[in-house]
């Protein structure tokens, strides 16, 4: 028995280390997880967050593919004007020949009729040819077309930027107007909890009635879910931040609070205009009527005829047995055959087709016409309510800096009237909300001022210079 104790005690123990040490590996990764995760959160700031999403994310991305790809475009149409060349090559076996009927006169038969095989079995033949065009002016005004389809992909490429800017600034200040709300509800769950404990120590003395404190009590249970809602808003929030931004969802973000001393509220002038020619949304409509007018052209050249070089050289081989490939002495016959052409091609009548496709193209020209004298107005509406949404900012920022002063005022009073006993704490509570609402609503009054200037530096065409 004493043996076989000793025996199974170093088991046990190497058993009890392993399960151990095992722990101790699970415990490692976990806090390399975790401070990996702490180490890759992101702090961003609005220019850093602005200056990823034009690169990070994926429409500007694909903008800028398709600029690339307006060269490749350009490439294109520019080798129609260029030597067309070809090779070709084969190979062909006639098992039955072709016969013809011929008088058997040729033959010493007259008055009876001969079928003749022509050819040979075995036919080769190698080629070369080439297709030179002279004129076609459907070529050059391609050409024009693709250069400015190039100059829309750029204009488009920029628009795209500045959208991206606009969405990924406005997402970033409403996740600071957010974050304010819930530190004002946190004050007012905080204050709301302390009159709760006062109540229910009224009550539990007998000097408070059990409707009360159920009230406070189902008030804090109420601000609670209000709480929980604004976190889920705030999460959802940050999630549409980063997918703007281009960032993987997964990736943990801060945001740091904004100096409000930094924010400088300018009104803006009624009688204030701005350069439609400067707006990037009217130069994509303007290239793209550019584009309409070469459409047009192109169907134009339909009347016009075209002139082309052509020439091809061809050595070819017959023989009827394989391969063919021997000398003209042992059955093969090879020759040459080359030839060079000019072709014309005039276009006489085709059913008025290119009469309607002419037409057509018109229609959407006047179209987009249209297009641009709606989009006019539309940017012109967007910067009047861009001012007006910014002098309304000032206006509400003046109030709640005079709701900030009020606040401050009755806090202090009651603060001191509760000093000499002339307040409830319950008062003095109460007062202590009131400032700090008013100061938190005046900290979320200049980021949604913010968000106007963001609309108001659109409507101005001035984007980019959130960037800088």
């Amino acid at each position: 028995m004493k043996s076989n104790f000793q025996d199974d005690t170093p088991g046990l123990v190497h058993k009890g280390s392993t399960r151990l040490y095992k722990m101790l590996l699970v415990l490692v990764a976990f806090l390399t997880i975790q401070n990996s995760y702490a180490q890759e959160a992101k702090t961003l700031h609005l220019k850093d967050a602005l200056n990823y999403a034009v690169k990070a994310s994926q429409n500007a991305r694909k903008a800028r593919l398709d600029v690339e790809n307006s060269q490749y475009q350009i490439d294109e149409v520019r080798s129609r004007a260029l030597p067309q060349i070809n090779g070709s090559g084969g190979l062909t076996y006639n098992p039955i020949l072709q016969q013809s009927a011929l008088p058997g006169d040729f033959f010493g038969r007259p008055g009876t009729t001969m079928l003749v095989a022509f050819g040979q079995k075995w036919n080769a033949s190698a080629a070369v040819s080439l297709n030179q065009t002279i004129f076609d002016n459907s070529v050059f005004t391609g050409l024009k077309a693709a250069r400015t389809t190039a100059e829309f992909y750029m204009l488009n490429a920029k628009l795209t930027e500045e959208q991206i800017i606009e969405q990924v600034a406005t997402n970033y200040y409403q996740v600071l107007v957010q974050r304010q709300q819930l530190k004002v509800l946190d004050t007012t769950i905080k204050n709301t909890q302390k009159v709760q404990g006062v109540l229910q120590s009224l009550y539990d003395n007998g000097l408070a009635k059990k409707i009360d404190v159920d009230r406070i009590a189902v008030n804090v249970s109420n601000l609670r879910s209000r709480r929980q809602q604004l976190l889920n808003g705030l999460e959802l929030l940050q999630n549409q931040l980063k997918f703007y931004i281009g960032l993987p969802i997964e990736t943990p973000i801060t945001i740091p609070d904004v100096e409000l001393a930094t924010v400088k509220p300018q009104a803006v002038p009624q009688g204030d205009s701005i350069d439609l020619a400067s707006r990037t949304e009217i130069a994509v409509l303007e290239t793209q009527s550019d584009l309409l007018q070469f459409q047009k052209k192109s169907v134009q050249n339909e009347y016009l005829p075209s002139l082309s070089l052509s020439s091809s050289y061809s050595y070819q081989g017959l023989s009827n047995s394989f391969p063919i490939f021997k000398g003209q002495n042992r059955g093969a016959n090879w020759f040459d055959v080359a030839s060079v052409g000019l072709n014309l091609r005039v276009p006489i009548f085709n059913g008025h087709a290119t009469r309607a496709r002419l037409r057509q193209a018109d229609v959407k020209i006047r179209k987009l016409d249209e297009d641009i004298a709606q989009t006019r107005l539309a940017l012109n509406l967007a910067y009047e309510n861009a001012k007006t949404q910014i002098n309304n900012s000032i206006i509400t920022l003046q109030n709640q800096d005079e709701n900030v002063k009020l606040a401050e005022q009755v806090y202090f009073n009651t603060q001191n009237n509760y000093n000499n006993g002339l307040a409830s704490l319950t008062d003095l509570l109460n007062a202590e909300t009131s400032l700090t609402e008013a100061q938190t609503n005046y900290s979320s009054a200049l980021l949604n001022y913010k968000v106007s200037e963001i609309q108001l530096v659109k409507s101005q065409g001035s984007l980019k210079s959130l960037l800088n």
